[in-house]
């Protein structure tokens, strides 16, 4: 495998330390006094978590740092890594470049907490990851829910064996659900696409992703992510494979013999069932573009989707498709940018040029 050009984690690289970074500069907040109610409201907000939030950066930069530690403990112990992730794509995922104002653009704002995003259909089985991440908020106040979200799956991946992700904090929340965007944003794994709309798998994903502002080569490193995790029949319904030893595969069921997924090689690796897209699917790396369902002698044991048959059946995402599957650090460094973007997609930073710890 080719030497990785982005920073891997520290699983990869024995710990090595992170390298310090500028302190960022605090903005200057305007109000117009033509402002809506609903815009003034927006701008408290925002003012509010200046003040109490990111001015002080120092600790805010200690909270962050601090968090991380309790969140590699947290993924350590129960082997979340793959919600954690999920969550982080599920609330940024819903960016519309086109909207201008905030936070009705949608984005990495930390909505996905109200009931009324977290029911929308994509998001099932999400709440449970919320509950892995609220004793955290409790413990750290100061820090925000689209932080803590983001935090959570760029260390997630990055203690599954991933690269570093060049995240900044600081990120506002929304206040209240009426600010949780319309349902449909996220994209479909199996048609109809978009309700029909989309006519088949590649001009779906071009569709959402370019929503957001990802062009192919994103599109593809950021499919990558599922080298990590399952599906269950009970929240994609995209497999028959549900939750319960019983349910799962050889992969995911815990009988024997069974491969521990984790890159450490660990026992344990969460609740039972479902079915993944790679063998080790606690383990980040570039497995998933080696197509390891071809091998598999029960097809059922790995799953592969329409959205993912796209990646290298699509002349347009092809080429990236088999340079990621042949060069695993090209994979990690195009993940790791394009993973930074989308945990800033609809974001507003305080201060303005976030927080580095």
């Amino acid at each position: 495998t080719t030497r990785a050009r982005a920073r891997v984690s520290p699983n990869r690289r024995e710990f090595a330390s992170r390298s310090s970074r500028s302190r960022p500069s605090r903005p200057r907040l305007t109000e117009s006094r033509a402002m809506s109610a609903a815009a003034r409201r927006r701008v408290t907000d925002l003012s509010s978590q200046v003040t109490s939030g990111a001015t002080d950066v120092e600790a805010y930069k200690a909270d962050i740092k601090a968090c991380r530690r309790d969140l590699r403990r947290l993924i350590d112990t129960v082997n979340c890594h793959p919600i954690l992730v999920r969550l982080a794509w599920h609330d940024a995922g819903t960016f519309e470049q086109r909207q201008r104002a905030w936070p009705e653009c949608g984005g990495a704002n930390g909505s996905i907490r109200f009931d009324v995003e977290m029911g929308h259909g994509a998001n099932a089985g999400l709440k449970k990851a919320l509950g892995y991440l609220s004793p955290l908020k409790q413990k750290y106040p100061r820090l925000s829910w689209a932080d803590i979200i983001q935090l959570g799956g760029a260390t997630a991946v990055e203690a599954a064996g991933g690269p570093v992700i060049p995240m900044r904090y600081g990120r506002c929340d929304v206040s209240g659900p009426e600010q949780c965007p319309r349902e449909g944003n996220l994209p479909d794994a199996e048609p109809p696409f978009h309700g029909g709309d989309h006519k088949d798998a590649p001009s779906h994903l071009r569709a959402v992703f370019n929503r957001m502002g990802f062009g192919d080569e994103e599109i593809v490193a950021l499919s990558g992510a599922h080298t990590l995790g399952r599906a269950f029949n009970e929240r994609s319904g995209t497999t028959e494979k549900g939750i319960g030893a019983k349910n799962g595969t050889k992969y995911t069921g815990g009988g024997c013999p069974f491969a521990p997924p984790r890159l450490d090689g660990k026992e344990g690796f969460g609740m039972p069932g479902g079915a993944s897209w790679t063998r080790r699917w606690l383990t980040f790396d570039n497995s998933y573009f080696k197509r390891e369902y071809e091998s598999e002698p029960n097809k059922e044991d790995l799953l592969w989707l329409s959205t993912d048959e796209a990646l290298h059946t699509d002349p347009g995402f092809k080429p990236f498709f088999d340079r990621f599957a042949n060069d695993e650090g090209f994979f990690f460094e195009k993940f790791a940018a394009a993973f930074a973007k989308l945990s800033e997609r609809g974001a507003r930073f305080a201060p303005s040029g976030g927080v580095v710890a």
